[in-house]
Parts: structure tokens; sequence; C-alpha cells
């Protein structure tokens, strides 16, 4: 099964020599790749926000299998929705899923169901793939698409996700794939996304559930970056920074109605 890719040709460029050129302009030459365990990137086309996305890969020291967290924009398919096997495409070529990975989180979890229609319409995980391929070909990856859900919840699904990466004794690094706030004014939007970045960076799960709620934050990665932020904490994770954070209108010159993006590490 070959889950092909749905927004190439829109979100990012479809020919493989364009889209290395594309990412080859976004990426931080400098940075060091460093051991991480989890992070936040944004999903936007890269001409909003590639830039922002590079910049968390460029220091990432990407593992073997990477475990993708995504939100489900299409409302189609199960709440904890697992690619359990095959491959993803992308114009640099296929990832493989770890299906040995992908066995034991529907074994060890009651939640995390195997459903492939989730990510046939879905582009979260998608757009985070290209950019990490081209710092690391041949990674494995875990595509997991969740729907609202509550903390308790959550908590079930982050505690499953720590457990079988420690059974299986690999590093393995948990991305969470968000934009932030969407559609209100640039000043609007840094207030409530400063808000939400900074419950992140104290690596406060339950804290950020709380304020998106209560500031109606339109971040759309939120539930799966509660989960990244408390599986990774179960993994030993005491420290987050942001890397870089910029909005849609800082691209277009239009700060009427932005949408934001942050990248964040977290070790």
């Amino acid at each position: 099964m070959v889950r092909k890719p749905i927004v190439a040709g829109t979100f990012y460029p479809a020919s493989s020599d364009v889209l290395r050129g594309r990412i080859e302009s976004m990426v931080d030459k400098k940075a060091h790749p460093e051991k991480m365990l989890g992070a936040v990137s944004p999903h936007a086309g890269y001409q909003f926000s590639g830039v922002v996305a590079c910049e968390v890969f460029s220091k990432a020291n990407i593992t073997d299998t990477v475990i993708m967290l995504g939100p489900n924009h299409t409302g189609i398919g199960k709440p904890f929705a697992l690619y359990a096997e095959g491959n993803w495409r992308t114009p640099f070529g296929d990832i493989s899923v770890d299906q040995e990975l992908s066995a034991a989180l529907l074994k060890k979890s009651n939640l995390i169901e195997e459903d492939m229609t989730a990510h046939a319409g879905e582009h979260s995980l998608e757009v985070q793939l290209p950019i990490m391929q081209y710092f690391k070909p041949g990674f494995k990856i875990v595509p997991i698409v969740i729907g609202t859900a509550e903390l308790k919840k959550c908590m079930e699904a982050a505690e499953a996700i720590a457990a079988v990466i420690k059974e299986s004794g690999k590093d393995v690094l948990i991305v969470a794939s968000s934009d932030m706030t969407h559609y209100e004014s640039q000043d609007d939007a840094k207030k409530k996304d400063k808000i939400a970045i900074d419950a992140i960076l104290r690596l406060d799960e339950n804290l950020l559930l709380k304020n998106v709620g209560k500031y109606n934050i339109t971040m759309c990665g939120y539930i799966p970056t509660v989960i990244m932020i408390a599986a990774v904490k179960a993994l030993g994770a005491t420290a987050a920074r942001l890397v870089r954070y910029q909005t849609s209108g800082d691209i277009t010159g239009d700060y009427s109605q932005v949408v934001g993006y942050a990248g964040i590490i977290v070790e």
C-alpha cells in the first residue's frame, strides 16, 4: 500500500529538483544537528511556513524512526488513526512505515487504531516529510492523525507511545505537526500564540490544553502537541526552546488576517 502525495505541486514543488532547491534556500546551513526527543513544526505551504519547518529540522538529529502526530483537518476516520503499514510517497521517493513499532502501538493502546482512510486527504504529516528526507533519507515513520480529545485520552495515548518507545530500545523522535493562530490580525495572533508557546516551553500539556480553550487559540495541532509533550516527558525531556516564530503576514505583508507558525524543539 502506497500513500500518494496530495499536496505536491501546491503546498510544495512536485519536481524533486525544484523541491530540493526550494528546501536548500530555506535551511539553516550553520545549524548543527542535535539530539532531541520532540518537536513542533508547522505544515502550511512552504512559501509561508517552510522556513520555520526547515529551521526545526536543520537542528534535528532525525532518528531512524519518527513518530508523526498531526491534526485531522478532514474529520474522516478514527479519532486516533494510525497508518500501520506500507509506504508514503514524496517527490524524493518512498518512506516506509515502521511496521514493528506500529504493531506494538496497536497492541499497547486501546485508543490508537489502524485507519488509512483518515490519512488519505490529510496534509499535516505529508508536508513535513520532504524536509525531513532532505536531511535524512531512509528514515521510517509511524504516522498518526488525531481528532479532538479530552485530556484523559491524550494522556493514555502519550503513555502508550512512551512505553512502546522504551520497550523498543530505539531512539525515536516525536514530531507534532501544527500551525498556530488562524486568520486573526498580526497583533492578536502574536498575543495568543505567545500564550500557547509559553505553555509548550514550560512542557505543561495541561496548561496548553486549558489556555487553548480559555483564550480561543485556533492552534490546529494542539492535541498532537499535548500528546507529544506528555510522551517526551515520560522519556526524560526536561527543556524546550523556540527556534523560530513568524506569521503569514511576515511573508505577504498583509497583517489583517494571518496564520502563525512556530518551530519548537524539546530535549
